[in-house]
């Protein structure tokens, strides 16, 4: 009977109702271990969707696994805006510090490509500027070409 599944959850607030409860219950899993578990691993994303997989084997022992947040959701949530704009070039819905662009691109970063910080924000920033959020009052695409130039280099670099 041992098997998988998959659900996004709500960061540091998944609870025993569904998605979850109903997915777990016919399993031989601790229900409510597993849902202290998956809130322990994901508090980081407070509230933000996240995918999480549970493998569960017959004797009732599980492994979660949990995934990043699409970077769509992570701009969202540090930005604090519902949806992105019908016109991204023109209509800005939003503004990130430089600060905020690291903070998500260090969450993202192992789903990337990116092999540093500084290119994880760079994917983070296409990302902006396809949702119409601004960076520090910048267009995104502006805002890239001055992280090309090395601009930000001191504030990006990993620590």
């Amino acid at each position: 009977m041992a098997g998988t599944i998959e659900v996004l959850v709500p960061g540091g607030q998944a609870n025993p109702g569904p998605p979850l409860g109903p997915e777990l219950g016919p399993t031989p899993v601790d229900v409510q271990a597993v849902v202290q578990e998956i809130n322990d691993q994901t508090e980081a994303f407070d509230g933000t969707e996240v995918p999480v997989t549970v493998d569960y084997e017959d004797d009732g022992s599980f492994e979660i696994d949990v995934g990043v947040p699409p970077t769509a959701a992570l701009v969202k949530d540090e930005a604090g805006f519902e949806t992105g704009s019908g016109e991204p070039q023109k209509d800005f819905v939003a503004d990130l510090s430089v600060d905020q662009v690291k903070k998500i691109a260090e969450q993202k970063h192992p789903d990337l490509l990116a092999y540093d910080t500084i290119n994880a924000a760079k994917e983070v920033v296409g990302t902006c500027a396809s949702m119409g959020v601004t960076i520090e009052g910048n267009d995104a695409r502006e805002f890239k070409e001055r992280v090309d130039d090395g601009e930000y280099d001191d504030v990006l670099a990993e620590a």
